[in-house]
């Protein structure tokens, strides 16, 4: 398999998805500096998320039309440019255009880097190349929190921004001298309607739950604009089964292999996504740590993420993606309840363990069940594929946020006690059974879905090949 076009994906995608966490770390130093609030900045957060949720449905239709690869350089030119406004930013409103225009840009990337990914690897290798993409992806967000305590304390907080401008401008010449090209050829004019409806329906729901869970604005203004995204969502569906051409085709759904991704791999993500937001807090909240000791731990799930793409290919050809998506999605989901499990007197040694094991099984999960969203597609579909997948995907993380602290605000007002560890206990209990309800989905696939990608052999290793044709 040729490494060097998922690497070249990853660099961009590791920027995206560090930088989506690093600033959490920062905000008590940038509100500080431009004259407001944590809190009110936490719009910033926000805003980024719901420039990701708009242009993420289009993004299909612009790598067929424009070509993948010009695209994904030209996302990560604007990645780049909403880099440097944030780092000049003087006021709560530029940092928070400035942070929706970096979304703009993060919108376009993941996608059209699975989209490339898959149109220029073949089935057979596909496995080991999500491998190499995923693995990088989830250390960023690992990696976010303590390296945005050692520049936010040691250098400036301008450099969390800056520090994008290399990584970027190193990674359009790498994508544009290394990366084939997909796409360009033209296609149909854009449905401007579905557009418009897709994008409100998902900045409605990621917005309406990310102001739920990050009170930076009273919280009946996100039960209206969640109510508004429902509702929006309720307009497509009937919208998508009218249109000739619909931005979201969501006629993908009837193919077994990639409704099972999708809804098995948005509710772990309701549990994944939570993680990250709890287990800082109950580090440093419940165990009186320091953001930077907190970082620290948390960042020993990237040695299980990274050993993960040694074993995913064989693990999936012994396997089949129906029992190890299952059993990851339940090793993985035992890995969340252990985590409720630790005490100020844990020793670091066992949270570090459990903490390993999770990134491991959490890497393997992600890295199959994006395999099997193109498993028994054609590369014709695969465009819409990445689009919805990565919609959901948005979501689900929101969820997961949001039904965590839900959890922490109604565990803490019953108790009428200020939050403590054992309110994370529970969180992470509830959470946990959430991401577990994930199996259900792939327990349900034919035991032959997505054979012609993972290379599964029924029968045993040594029994012919019987696969189901891509469809």
């Amino acid at each position: 398999m040729n490494r060097t076009i998922p690497l070249v994906l990853a660099v961009a995608l590791f920027m995206e998805q560090m930088d989506s966490t690093v600033i959490a770390t920062s905000l008590p130093a940038i509100a500080a500096d431009i004259g407001t609030d944590p809190i009110a900045l936490k719009l910033a957060l926000t805003a980024y998320l719901v420039s990701v949720a708009i242009f993420i449905p289009i993004s299909a239709w612009m790598a067929d039309r424009f070509g993948a690869r010009r695209v994904f350089c030209t996302a990560i030119g604007v990645f780049v440019v909403g880099s440097i406004a944030c780092a000049f930013a003087g006021s709560l409103s530029g940092f928070v255009l400035a942070r929706f225009l970096q979304g703009m840009g993060g919108a376009m990337m993941t996608p059209v880097a699975r989209l490339l990914l898959v149109r220029a690897t073949p089935r057979g290798d596909l496995v080991s190349a999500m491998a190499w993409l995923t693995a990088p992806a989830l250390i960023g967000p690992l990696l976010g929190p303590p390296v945005g305590g050692f520049i936010t304390t040691f250098v400036s907080w301008h450099w969390i921004f800056l520090i994008n401008v290399p990584i970027g401008l190193a990674g359009i010449v790498a994508a544009a001298f290394l990366l084939p090209e997909a796409g360009g050829e033209g296609t149909a004019p854009i449905d401007m309607r579905g557009f418009v409806l897709s994008g409100v329906a998902a900045a409605g729901i990621v917005f309406g739950l990310s102001v739920v869970s990050l009170p930076a604005l009273p919280p009946i203004v996100g039960l209206v604009t969640l109510g508004v995204g429902l509702g929006a969502t309720a307009l497509y569906l009937v919208h998508a089964r009218r249109a000739p051409r619909p931005i979201l085709d969501l006629s993908l759904f009837g193919n077994a292999s990639f409704r099972a991704a999708i809804s098995g791999g948005s509710i772990f993500r309701f549990g994944s996504g939570a993680t990250p937001f709890l287990l800082p807090l109950m580090f440093q909240l419940g165990f009186g740590m320091t953001p930077f000791e907190s970082g620290m731990l948390t960042f020993t799930a990237a040695i299980g993420a990274i050993g993960m793409k040694f074993f995913a290919r064989r693990t999936l050809r012994r396997g089949g993606f129906r029992t190890v998506l299952v059993t990851a999605a339940l090793g993985g989901a035992l890995m969340i309840a252990a985590a409720g499990l630790f005490s100020a007197g844990t020793p670091v040694w066992v949270i570090m363990v459990v903490l390993v094991a999770a990134g491991f099984l959490r890497s393997l999960f992600f890295t199959s069940v994006n395999a099997l969203v193109f498993a028994d597609l054609d590369d014709a579909r695969a465009g819409q594929a990445t689009a919805i997948a990565a919609v959901t995907q948005q979501v689900s993380i929101a969820l997961g946020v949001a039904l965590a602290g839900v959890i922490l605000e109604a565990v803490t007002i019953m108790s009428g006690q200020p939050l403590q560890a054992g309110a994370f206990q529970i969180a992470f209990f509830i959470v946990a059974g959430v991401a577990a309800l994930a199996a259900l989905p792939f327990w349900m696939l034919h035991p032959t879905a997505g054979n012609a990608v993972s290379g599964h052999r029924l029968g045993g290793d040594n029994a012919r090949s019987q696969v189901l044709p891509p469809r």
